[in-house]
């Protein structure tokens, strides 16, 4: 994809979950592999509602920022996915309510953070690792992510926010969107003995679909 086409994807993927809640004011950051190995990525202190295609920030193959904006504090979190996962063509970072209030409750899995309810969730996503609380713009971050070995495509920071790494923009944005509505699953049907996939089911689904789930 031509860099102009990029820039223009990147900022209508991002007003898009903007406009639907998913992040709010100038909370969560993305970003997405240019042709030349490089990198596009969202401008520090920016709301996804306001991205402007002109000043997000420019890495070239090499890591260094060469143009545009000066870049989120959260780099080295999606650094360490494009480091460890050659797969990775798109990294986005949400705020986003309902998988935050699930990483506050004592039981939450740190293994597998969302609970197999639909096979979407485990089609897009895998199992999504629980991380704990950093600091915004701690490079622990990515220190915890590269610790994954690019086993998992998605983590979600407690307290904070879902982080999800997928082949091109487009993916990673849908992965994290099915990140956050199972989320809201979870909490709706909490308590009311609903029944998710069955072991069985999971690893039918697993199956079917060549995910990675055992790492």
């Amino acid at each position: 994809m031509r860099e102009s086409d990029l820039r223009e994807q990147i900022c209508v993927l991002a007003k898009s979950l903007f406009d639907r809640g998913l992040t709010h004011g100038s909370t969560g950051n993305i970003s997405a592999r240019t042709e030349d190995g490089g990198l596009l990525v969202s401008p520090t202190g920016t709301s996804f509602g306001r991205l402007d295609p002109g000043r997000l920030s420019r890495f070239d193959a090499k890591g260094m920022h060469v143009a545009g904006d000066k870049p989120t504090k959260e780099m080295p979190l999606h650094s360490a996915f494009y480091d460890t996962r050659s797969t990775a063509g798109a990294v986005v970072h949400l705020h986003a309510c309902h998988s935050v209030a699930l990483s506050m409750l004592p039981d939450a899995d740190e293994d597998n953070f969302l609970p197999p309810l639909t096979p979407y969730g485990i089609m897009k996503l895998g199992k999504v690792k629980l991380l704990p609380f950093f600091l915004p713009g701690d490079p622990a971050m990515g220190d915890a992510v590269r610790g994954l070995a690019g086993k998992r495509s998605a983590v979600m920071l407690a307290n904070h926010g879902p982080v999800v790494a997928g082949k091109d923009i487009e993916a990673a944005c849908n992965a994290v969107e099915e990140l956050e509505e199972t989320a809201r699953l979870a909490l709706m049907l909490r308590g009311t003995g609903a029944v998710g996939l069955t072991d069985d089911q999971v690893r039918a689904v697993v199956t079917e679909f060549n995910i990675e789930w055992d790492a």
